[in-house]
């Protein structure tokens, strides 16, 4: 009797660690097959075997069908998982960039833009953040909103064509004639010949 309880107590014991490892090696085999899928753009196939490996509280799971369902152009099932995934790792700026795609492509400017501020909570001086934020300031013709912005992108790389040639853009709309014609130059060394910058010198001389 003693020794079947001593059994029944091992069972116990391994059974849990087997299932795990039985898991694992499911959602293992469910990715590797969903990459080749992927790669042949069956997205649906993919995310079917995903699904069959699915945990709610799983991060991988949330980011890949994220991805995926992204890639199938299934933009609204993308924006929940990646949703779930950051709720599931709220300090990882990795989902919040995946989201960036299909609120994009549902053209939701206002959920972008939140989603941007989002990325800058966890990572202030991220650059591509700060630029695509001054990008949305610039178009919406509040300048001194992105200016502060492109100061950052422009800070951490400067000579960047792209964060060179808005914040020239930027200052001089603002008036501030002298930092635009220095901003225009530089563009000017990166790109020979840019009209738009070519434009800028021109309007300031």
């Amino acid at each position: 009797m003693e020794i079947l309880k001593k059994t029944a107590i091992l069972l116990l014991l391994i059974f849990p660690v087997t299932v795990s490892a039985q898991n694992g090696n499911l959602l293992q085999q469910a990715f590797t097959k969903s990459y080749a899928y992927e790669t042949a753009g069956k997205y649906d196939s993919a995310i079917v075997l995903i699904k069959g490996a699915y945990k709610a509280d799983s991060y991988p799971c949330n980011l890949r069908l994220g991805w995926l369902y992204y890639l199938a152009g299934k933009q609204t099932e993308s924006v929940s998982h990646y949703r779930v995934a950051a709720q599931l790792m709220p300090a990882a700026v990795e989902p919040l960039w995946g989201l960036v795609n299909p609120l994009a492509a549902l053209e939701k400017w206002t959920d972008v833009e939140k989603n941007y501020a989002a990325i800058l909570q966890l990572d202030p001086k991220n650059a591509t953040a700060n630029y695509r934020l001054g990008l949305i300031f610039y178009y919406r013709k509040d300048y001194v909103t992105a200016k502060k912005y492109f100061d950052v992108s422009l800070n951490l790389y400067p000579f960047d064509y792209d964060s060179v040639l808005m914040s020239a853009w930027t200052n001089y709309f603002l008036g501030k004639t002298s930092e635009a014609r220095a901003l225009f130059s530089n563009a000017l060394l990166l790109k020979p010949g840019d009209s738009s910058a070519a434009e800028g010198l021109s309007l300031i001389k």
